[in-house]
């Protein structure tokens, strides 16, 4: 039975002429050639080559055989540039994990000019306000909030994102901004995030309305049952609130692009980190709140506080 390397020895024989050109080529010893060479024609039954005084010349059948050589190396050649070029050109599946806030506000024009210039590139979108696996493959990429991203991903810090207090217009001032129970909370999914962290701080307890994303904290404060901590690019493009302090330097994370590290070189996800961070790279300012400068602080308590401590 013929295997790979019977057709490379024929290959190389013809194409050096000699046993020693095609042990070179081969990588290995004049007499295993000569071995080798002596045990195919055997086991063919037919004499490949011609053994003459300047050279080995094929026969029909080792032109045969030589042939054979050549149409296999074409076809693998083939392939394998087949294959390179499916990897290189970017195509397939990019699932993409982020949270609501980022989702609802900045990421869907970056996302709509990524699908305008790479078609052949899906997007499956996972909101989700818990960190996902990437070393189980939860997600390809990661688009979120953290101070400290886990070291076993390869990524890159894209902006600063700040925290600022917000309110309807509508809601009272008074000094009950001090106090937890002017606030609005979060539940105990939440409980790990700085802004949950500062206001547990605060007097008289816990808030006494709390919720599980900076969304629900959003729309619950623009009814007006109470402040709300929310990240700039958040709070000051919704029109029904107010930034009235901050920001909080103490409150500030960072945005990161992560993904598992045998990803980061597969095509269609260098292309997506690299439009998605030069899309949130444009809109740095409006992730740490200096774009769009807030609106008229009154003189509370609550103000007062910010001023203090910035």
């Amino acid at each position: 039975m013929l295997e790979s390397r019977d057709l490379q020895l024929v290959a190389a024989l013809v194409r050096g002429g000699s046993m020693r050109k095609a042990a070179e080529t081969l990588g290995v010893h004049q007499s295993t050639v000569f071995r080798r060479l002596e045990q195919l024609e055997r086991d063919l039954g037919v004499r490949l080559f011609e053994r003459l005084r300047d050279g080995y010349q094929p026969t029909p059948a080792g032109d045969e055989l030589h042939t054979l050589a050549r149409r296999t190396e074409d076809d693998l050649l083939l392939v394998e540039n087949r294959l390179r070029g499916r990897d290189l050109r970017p195509s397939g599946l990019v699932r993409v994990t982020t949270t609501d806030t980022l989702l609802g506000s900045v990421l869907p024009p970056i996302l709509a000019g990524f699908r305008e210039q790479h078609p052949e590139v899906e997007l499956e979108i996972t909101i989700s306000n818990q960190p996902f696996d990437l070393m189980r493959r939860d997600a390809d990429v990661a688009i979120r909030p953290t101070s400290e991203p886990p070291q076993n991903v390869v990524g890159r810090r894209i902006a600063t994102i700040a925290f600022a207090a917000y309110a309807a217009p509508s809601l009272p001032r008074s000094d009950r901004g001090l106090s937890a129970a002017a606030w609005i909370g979060f539940d105990a999914s939440l409980a790990h995030i700085r802004p949950a962290q500062w206001l547990a701080r605060l007097p008289d307890g816990p808030p006494p309305v709390r919720v599980n994303s900076f969304l629900a904290v959003m729309h619950v404060a623009r009814a007006g049952l109470g402040y709300a901590l929310l990240p700039c690019y958040l709070g000051d493009r919704e029109p029904g609130l107010e930034r009235i302090a901050g920001p909080y330097p103490e409150l500030e994370s960072s945005l990161w692009l992560l993904t598992h590290p045998d990803l980061r070189r597969v095509a269609r996800m260098k292309v997506f980190m690299d439009f998605v961070a030069a899309g949130l790279q444009a809109h740095a300012g409006w992730l740490d709140g200096t774009a769009a400068p807030p609106a008229k602080p009154r003189r509370t308590a609550l103000a007062r506080k910010s001023t203090s401590s910035d």
